[in-house]
């Protein structure tokens, strides 16, 4: 995710302080890796910086003055060719799941291994349901929907691979699944 192009997205709407900024994106990302305040006011340094954004003026309603920022016509050219951008798929497997098992077959553990991926097979059904029954529920936004379908797509994935996996480990091991 490009944390900047997202702010600029955000900005697009219209000026914003950065708890705004914040307030938003952790309203219309709610399932995303989640951005600190700081990371918010670095990014808009930097996007004031490169020319995407502008301060707009100061805001003092009910608290300490904040600035405004506002996106540029510049920040406006960046967002459009960002979201044209065709996002290659990911050429490298980067998972921790992936790794625990790898490494507990490299020092010849299929017995941890199988374990590991049967306690996790448990934790991701644990989560595909949490996140089921909040795509379900009344007060869900189109924002929460479709952020718990990308994770449930994930997750789905991953229990595929987790039954696999824990199949070719208990053959490997000589146990049964």
């Amino acid at each position: 995710m490009s944390t900047p192009h997202v702010l600029l997205g955000l900005l697009s709407t219209g000026p914003k302080h950065g708890y705004e900024l914040k307030r938003s994106y952790d309203q219309h990302l709610p399932r995303a890796r989640p951005v600190a305040f700081a990371q918010v006011y670095t990014t808009l340094g930097r996007l004031v910086r490169d020319g995407y954004a502008t301060e707009a003026g100061h805001d003092q309603a009910g608290g300490p003055e904040r600035t405004v920022y506002e996106i540029t016509a510049s920040g406006r050219a960046e967002l459009a060719g960002w979201l044209d951008q065709i996002d290659p798929p990911a050429p490298f497997v980067a998972s921790a799941l992936l790794a625990k098992v790898t490494v507990a077959l490299l020092v010849d553990d299929p017995a941890r291994a199988h374990a590991y991926l049967a306690a996790q097979r448990q934790a991701h059904t644990r989560r595909l349901r949490e996140l089921t029954a909040a795509k379900n529920d009344a007060d869900a936004d189109f924002a929460d929907v479709i952020g718990a379908d990308y994770a449930i797509a994930h997750l789905d994935a991953d229990l595929r691979w987790l039954a696999t996996t824990l199949e070719r480990v208990a053959i490997l091991g000589g146990t049964s699944t």
